[in-house]
């Protein structure tokens, strides 16, 4: 199990009581990780040249809101949004409040930009479900103020009217977002409005948080439609140029178009999401990275998606308003709060992140790109935690994905043949969450992966004994068909699990084990696929896992390098969440959440390994067992990826 934190003295008190829980963190390896930096840019997250100025837009009658009332300097018309927002048996006491149904919703919101002509892209920001009379859309300030010094206008989007306790809206949200859009050209176009030639509509990213960030996915779904898919009598018109789309701990499923999940294509995907998040309990947001799709080919690198598993982060503190009580009122008696990150140091992220991306997605300025292969680049700029992230651009070739069929002896690419060999556990199956809703869909994170458990052990002294290895080999002739050469990159996700399986016999005694003998693979797939240590030993401290990623070429000459010169490759990441441990066991499979970790290793550097190796001939990867005597691994993503020239990999030192 993984090694804790000291408790405090004060929570060590508690623990006394059976159903007491306490603060249990992993304890920190960012002293190591962080602890270079390697790109000589500006920080992205301190302020740009630009003054920041302010203004309001809305209907100017708001009854609620003075600031959308008495302090507009540009009046909207409201939209009629009664197709996809229904308020339901709280509709007469919400209309009272707010002065207006859903056929008539105003297009408000508060805006930042450059005291600067322009043109300059343009950023929309929707927060997610809270207290309706809470508001929500001033909490974005932190970002409001970098990026309009940093050459962008942001507006952060007012949808409180659809906060509280309805469900079922968020197509209005994506929606509401597009009507936006459509207010904004009309400013752009308007010689008389304050925003004519301020603007850069070809360069449109939008932000959302929480059932915001299933919101974002929405619109650029629906920003390709022409009809409303679950009423084609409602007519779209948008067609905007949306380049990128930033998620923040979103939501996943709560509107399902066509009762189907949102497909998103050919747009930059950017999610983030905190560990210690207490009320979208799971990273939903990785099956919406999952269902980002590029159809510009092989040969195109400029869209990508990356996704940021933030360790210690919470829900509410990426908004100003809402704070570390993701449970409202009651989050002190009910949540751990004393292990959270500090609200600036999470903002501070958010800051590195956001801004850099829409830098590349908005500006096409490339500095920044290496930062979502490998975060570890930025680790002067990055507060002290711990960051798993995963990447895919869309040059990608998958030479296994473990998606296609249920063959755990074929590739996702025609001919790519797998083979492991010296397993206990050797399998193919489905990723889950961190759910409290252990339904087979609702706790998936639908996707497939490759589960790998080995132990060394019955080679005892005799070091010529081989370890556990996995195989791709590739066809003859794939290498010259997909242009492989030293400026391709090895792309692969792995993360680590507690389990170990049980020590197994020499080969030549293998065929003598009984049905549940120790040293059964069977039995160690069978705990392995629980996700559950050995009791015995579930306190102790484990070795670090580490492995060696080999390349062959057609002559047979093989280059090695280490997994872990290319990210951290760690076991799970500790999630106590809940005061009371006993709530939170009964709640929760696993005190952890499986993400993998991308790692990106360029064929250049194998070439450097070995100089015989030819990158322009490969015909082989293996992940070689030998650096950890035993362990099991999840695996997904195999394949190739042309590095973009701002990337050229060289290994960044472990400290």
């Amino acid at each position: 199990m993984t090694p804790r934190l000291a408790i405090p003295t004060a929570l060590a008190a508690a623990l006394t009581t059976a159903c007491a829980g306490s603060l249990e963190l992993t304890p920190s390896d960012a002293p190591t990780v962080l602890s270079g930096h390697h790109l000589d840019h500006p920080n992205p997250a301190l302020p740009g040249p630009h003054e920041v100025l302010t203004l309001y837009y809305g209907s100017g009658t708001d009854k609620n809101r003075p600031e959308y009332r008495d302090s507009v300097a540009i009046v909207t018309e409201p939209v009629d949004a009664s197709k996809l927002v229904s308020l339901g048996g709280s509709a007469k006491s919400r209309n009272e409040y707010w002065g207006f149904p859903p056929d008539s919703f105003p297009i408000n919101a508060r805006v930042w930009y450059p005291d600067d002509p322009g043109p300059h892209p343009l950023v929309l920001v929707v927060h997610g479900n809270h207290n309706m009379r809470d508001f929500s859309d001033p909490g974005y300030d932190w970002l409001g103020e970098l990026l309009a010094s940093r050459g962008y206008i942001l507006a952060s989007v007012d949808m409180n009217f659809i906060n509280g306790g309805i469900r079922g809206e968020n197509d209005g949200r994506g929606w509401l977002l597009l009507k936006h859009l459509q207010a904004w050209r009309r400013f752009a176009d308007d010689p008389e409005n304050p925003f004519h030639g301020r603007v850069d509509m070809g360069n449109i990213g939008l932000i959302g948080h929480s059932r915001g960030g299933e919101a974002v996915a929405l619109a650029a779904a629906f920003n390709r439609l022409t009809r409303y898919p679950d009423d084609a009598s409602f007519e779209f018109d948008f067609g905007f140029d949306i380049g990128a789309v930033i998620a923040i701990a979103p939501v996943d499923g709560q509107y399902l178009p066509a009762e189907q999940r949102a497909p998103v294509q050919d747009v930059n995907y950017l999610v983030f999401h905190g560990s210690h998040d207490g009320d979208v309990t799971s990273f939903h947001g990785l099956r919406q990275f999952n269902r980002v799709a590029f159809t510009g080919g092989a040969d195109v690198t400029d869209h990508f998606k990356s996704a940021v598993y933030v360790y210690r982060a919470n829900h509410g503190q990426w908004n100003t308003v809402w704070g570390a009580h993701d449970n409202g009122p009651r989050s002190p008696r009910i949540l751990e709060l004393d292990g959270l990150l500090p609200p600036e140091d999470q903002r501070e992220f958010g800051r590195v992140f956001v801004s850099s991306f829409l830098d590349i997605t908005l500006k096409g300025d490339d500095r920044y790109r290496p930062i979502f292969r490998d975060h570890r680049v930025a680790g002067g700029w990055l507060p002290k935690t711990m960051y798993i992230t995963r990447f895919m651009d869309s040059s990608f070739r998958p030479l296994a994905d473990f998606e296609e069929d249920i063959d755990v002896t074929t590739g996702s690419a025609a001919r790519v043949a797998l083979h492991g060999a010296d397993f206990s556990t050797w399998r193919e199956g489905r990723l889950n969450l961190r759910s409290a809703n252990r339904t087979s869909t609702s706790s998936s994170q639908l996707n497939q992966a490759l589960w790998l458990g080995w132990n060394n052990s019955y080679r005892g002294s005799d070091e010529s004994a081989p370890p556990a290895v996995f195989t791709f080999t590739l066809p003859d002739g794939m290498a010259g068909d997909w242009a492989v050469g030293p400026e391709t990159s090895l792309e692969m996700h792995v993360g680590g699990l507690d389990d170990e399986p049980g020590p197994r016999k020499k080969p030549e005694e293998e065929g003598d084990e009984g049905e549940g003998d120790e040293g059964d693979p069977g039995g160690a797939e069978e705990e392995a696929e629980e996700g559950r240590d050995d009791k015995d030993t579930e306190d102790e401290e484990k070795p670090p896992l580490e492995l060696t990623v080999a390349a062959v070429d057609a002559d047979g000459d093989t280059a090695r390098v280490s997994l872990t010169d290319y990210g951290p490759l760690r076991r799970p990441l500790t999630i106590r969440v809940l005061r009371r441990k006993d709530l939170e066991d009964g709640r929760f499979a696993n005190p952890w959440e499986l993400i993998l970790q991308h790692f990106s290793i360029p064929l250049a550097d194998f070439a450097a390994a070995n100089r015989a190796f030819d990158p322009e001939t490969l015909r082989a990867v293996l992940l070689v067992f030998d650096r950890t005597e035993k362990g099991t691994v999840v695996v997904d993503d195999v394949g190739l990826s042309r590095l973009h020239p701002g990337f050229r990999g060289a290994r960044v030192p472990r400290g």
